[in-house]
């Protein structure tokens, strides 16, 4: 990208006689042309432009800016400067766009220089979030300014078709499910650990479902890996290991579990569908996992032996996992449906606890005590 003076007015420096120069490609949407390119990141902060936050939402083009996503992103790019990944920016410019084909005929003519007056206002229909993160980043490393982002120019056409834009952008993007990003991230170590664990470990190989967060009625599944995920973190949480310790320490308490929940090994070996074991069981489910999980880091805080630990699992074998035991209403179920929400986490390992003989933090207490009230 380049800038250009075209003049100087009366010898007052001004924007107005200025313009970037953008090596573009250009594009028909809807009969209205676009323009892609690419941009240093430097000028990212520079010349793309927020809504104002205190703007009333029907005057304004955008969402106000979570500022508390920022850090994170920010720190995604800082600390994988080598394979960090940005989609491009989408934005509207309030100015005339002048597009110079490389030639004026055949291909050469959708390739060529985007010239926009500096005077123009740039404004961010899609990726405000990217363009605050690339500025907290810049702040801390100067040296990525001369990477580049893709960015997509739109001609704006007021603020009725830009916040149209938005909401088309964003109508049907879809989060993609947490099992598939634990699947696809190979910077998180506890995401390896939980793919080696659902790939390898005899308890779970074979039986989770590696993409899908939900599973269906007919699945042939037990867990989910976003399920598996959530428990081991809340298994490992607060534990000073190395990835080989952790390894083996997750791997020998999953082992020890599924010694004590029978209908686990019955469906490995065909005497019966997981499909049936997860209608009429709870311990599939992932507020069972995360509950086993948070009952085993007490457990492992107390003595990572598991010549120590491993007895005092024990209770969980005579533990009535069944979807009808009324011991589970209020905690796990409500009104016949598996919950999963941070309050229902606790009171499922509550009754873990007090089966296994532990102690309740003030937290579980508290809980505890509006739960046996009727305060459900």
């Amino acid at each position: 990208m380049a800038t250009h003076a075209l003049a100087q007015h009366g010898g007052e420096a001004t924007t107005a006689g200025f313009e970037y120069i953008f090596p573009a490609i250009r594009g028909v949407q809807a009969g209205r042309e676009y323009y892609v390119s690419m941009c240093p990141l430097r000028l990212i902060p520079k010349i793309f432009l927020f809504d104002e936050d205190e703007l009333a939402p029907e005057v304004r083009a955008q969402r106000i800016l979570n500022k508390g996503r920022v850090p994170a992103l920010a720190r995604y790019i800082l600390e994988n400067p080598d394979d960090y990944v940005f989609s491009a920016l989408t934005a509207s410019v309030d100015g005339v766009m002048r597009f110079v084909g490389v030639s004026a005929q055949g291909p050469g003519m959708r390739v060529g220089q985007l010239h926009i007056p500096m005077a123009s206002r740039f404004l961010i229909n899609d990726g405000q979030h990217r363009r605050a993160a690339i500025e907290a980043a810049l702040k801390e490393n100067q040296a990525l300014g001369d990477e580049t982002i893709a960015v997509v120019f739109f001609h704006d056409a007021g603020l009725e078709r830009s916040q149209q834009m938005f909401a088309d952008l964003n109508r049907h993007a879809v989060r993609p499910a947490r099992s598939i990003g634990v699947l696809y991230d190979h910077r998180d170590e506890l995401s390896q650990l939980t793919r080696l664990l659902a790939l390898k470990s005899p308890v779970f190989r074979n039986f989770v479902e590696m993409e899908s967060s939900n599973l269906s009625a007919r699945s042939r599944k037990l867990f989910t890996l976003s399920a598996l995920y959530s428990a081991t973190s809340a298994l490992l949480q607060g534990l000073e290991l190395n990835s080989k310790d952790a390894e083996r320490l997750s791997w020998g308490f999953w082992e020890a579990v599924d010694e004590l929940i029978p209908d686990w090994g019955e469906v490995r070996s065909r005497s019966l569908s997981a499909a049936e074991v997860r209608r009429q069981y709870l311990h599939t489910h992932g507020i069972a996992l995360h509950a086993l999980g948070l009952l085993g880091n007490t457990l492992l805080h107390e003595s990572p032996d598991p010549e120590e630990w491993k007895p005092r699992l024990a209770p969980l074998r005579d533990v009535d996992w069944s979807r009808t035991n009324p011991d589970w209403e209020g905690r796990a179920i409500i009104g016949g449906r598996v919950s999963k929400n941070h309050q229902n986490v606790v009171l499922t390992v509550n009754h873990l606890r007090q089966r296994l003989g532990l102690e309740l933090n003030v937290e579980e207490r508290q809980a505890e005590a509006a739960y046996q009230r009727g305060e459900r």
